[in-house]
């Protein structure tokens, strides 16, 4: 791999005149501090992100003197170091004068599901009950991952799922702040189930890759992170690609109401890695990089310990490597994933060229959702009609929903592609939450746009929901009732956006910013936000920017009713 990852040699200390040092230097004390942190690690350019989780992890924050202590360890500039660390969210930066944060934070999710189940009051409770209490701070967080447990708090690294004051006090008595390991299929159990025995096939040659990209061409099997690219055809894509090729897994899945991938990690990790492998060889990968979201901190442990057991038992896997996200909501996006794995900014590449083609270390890489990969064995077992005969209402496949809002039974529900919101609900969902009627719901997450219940019969796939302003995404579905405003919705997802904009682009960067304004007023000026909606859909460079409008111009165009006023005021306008 050494041939792949490119070293960056340039120097944090530049000779003064009169032969001394200029710039800001690393104490001594911070230099053996880092150096005891990294031991043997290597110093590689695109580890710098993991090197900060070191330093964070141990000691709750970045000071700048271990950033400047850190650069000279990895002879890099400080100006580069401390890009990359202020850029994500979970890093702490803390500058001379001030004071260190708390040792403990409580992150209160304030994202949709968790937000219509009243994490703002918890949080406001929490700050009011802990404002005279020190080493312990509360602050609001997007997304957790968690949408199923709304209201989500999370204690240091632990989770705290339909959290009340009583519990979440309860909690900081006990001080167990470690996010426990879920009871996962060890590999002994994988294998004693027939594990893997796909993938030797491949090795041995008794099962052809041609044959293996036409079962699943033929199945039907989509990406299923939100793209929606036909699997078959990607392998092909990229295994057509000059070698050396490359792959990268992305479990980051920040999108609002998304927790699928957790769920599935959480139970069967190595169907997840027989599935990666099998991609692997049929694309001829020369190594695999599996991007994980930070808030899965035992998954973090999970997989760490499933790959050691794997790579121990079997000498025929290629160099799997695990990182660790650092709280960016962009990093989903494929091209700013790659960038964080290289240990960069997490910003979106202009393209062409694709990642298939110029990716990862600007080698072709295969880029994959965890879902996508998890169906490669069953669809390959059981044949490309078992997966393709699933849908309904003409659609094709499986699909896992990640269900929340008001419903009975929340969670991560594999249902027939194609199943309409109504069907979902009350087949798999246990119906509406006692006292609640459908009023709307988002078909796939905060990004996806929202629908009111009159069209909670249309088939949720792909395609299906396009004439209505919307897609189906990574398949978060999150219902809300008469006791919600669709209008304070819309804001909360563009709140969202502003939040996790990584800021390259002028019209995501500034749209966000400006959208959140003008939703925050009492009377919406809709021409105006019209206008803005559509700069930032056309202008926008990534996904983010681009999909940032559909929650508001779905809330003006299918709750009409909430908007009299400002559609009266329209209405005079243009005549």
């Amino acid at each position: 791999m050494s041939s792949v990852i490119p070293i960056h040699v340039e120097g944090s200390r530049r000779p003064a005149k009169g032969g001394g040092l200029r710039g800001r230097q690393a104490s001594r004390s911070a230099l053996e501090t880092v150096r005891q942190l990294l031991g043997t690690a290597p110093r590689r350019r695109d580890l710098l992100i993991e090197h900060l989780h070191r330093i964070q992890d141990r000691h709750g924050h970045l000071s700048v003197d271990m950033l400047a202590a850190l650069a000279e360890e990895m002879k890099l500039s400080q100006a580069e170091v401390h890009e990359v660390a202020s850029f994500y969210h979970h890093f702490d930066i803390v500058y001379e004068g001030e004071a260190a944060p708390a040792p403990l934070s409580l992150r209160v999710c304030n994202s949709l599901s968790c937000s219509m189940a009243g994490s703002a009051g918890l949080s406001q409770s929490l700050r009011g009950l802990l404002a005279e209490q020190s080493g312990v701070r509360v602050i609001e967080v997007p997304c957790v991952g968690r949408c199923e447990q709304a209201p989500v708090v999370v204690m240091g690294q632990k989770p705290l799922g339909q959290a009340t004051v009583d519990q979440v006090l309860e909690a900081l008595k006990l001080g167990h702040t470690e996010d426990p390991l879920p009871d996962h299929q060890s590999l002994a159990d994988y294998l004693a189930q027939g594990g893997y025995r796909v993938l030797d096939e491949l090795l041995i040659g008794t099962r052809s890759i041609e044959a293996t990209l036409q079962t699943l061409s033929d199945s039907g099997l989509r990406g299923l992170g939100g793209a929606g690219f036909p699997l078959g055809r990607k392998w092909s894509i990229v295994r057509e690609q000059p070698a050396p090729r490359l792959m990268a897994v992305n479990i980051d899945e920040g999108e609002p109401g998304t927790f699928k991938d957790r769920y599935y990690l959480e139970r069967e990790p190595q169907r997840f890695l027989e599935g990666m492998l099998i991609a692997a060889h049929c694309v001829g990968v020369e190594a695999i990089y599996i991007y994980l979201r930070d808030e899965y901190h035992a998954l973090h442990r999970v997989l760490s310990r499933e790959i050691a057991a794997l790579q121990a038992a079997r000498a025929d896997l290629p160099p799997i490597e695990l990182r660790r996200g650092a709280g960016a909501y962009i990093c989903g996006e494929e091209s700013a994933m790659i960038e964080s794995i290289e240990g960069k900014r997490g910003w979106p590449r202009q393209r062409p060229p694709y990642v298939a083609e110029r990716g990862l270390f600007g080698r072709p890489t295969l880029q994959h959702n965890i879902e996508s990969l998890h169906w490669v064995r069953d669809i390959l077992e059981r044949g490309a009609d078992w997966f393709a005969t699933q849908g309904r209402h003409g659609r094709k496949g499986l699909r896992s929903f990640s269900l929340s809002g008001r419903v009975k039974k929340p969670g991560v529900h594999l249902a027939p592609a194609g199943i309409t919101l109504q069907e979902l609900v009350d087949e798999y969902g246990g119906g509406m939450a006692e006292g609640h009627q459908l009023y709307g719901y988002f078909p796939g997450g905060a990004s996806g746009g929202m629908l009111p219940a009159s069209l909670a019969n249309v088939p949720l796939d792909f395609d299906t929901l396009h004439p209505h302003g919307c897609f189906i995404g990574s398949a978060a579905v999150i219902v809300f009732s008469q006791q919600d405003s669709a209008r304070e919705l819309a804001l909360n997802a563009m709140a969202f956006f502003e939040h996790e904009s990584c800021g390259q682009c002028v019209p995501c960067r500034e749209g966000t910013q400006r959208a959140v304004e003008l939703m925050r007023q009492p009377v919406w000026d809709l021409p105006l936000l019209d206008d803005l909606s559509a700069v930032m859909s056309d202008a926008s460079i990534c996904g983010l920017g681009q999909a940032a409008p559909n929650p508001l111009r779905c809330a003006i165009r299918h709750f009409p009713q909430e908007f009299t006023q400002e559609l009266k005021t329209a209405e005079g306008q243009q005549a």
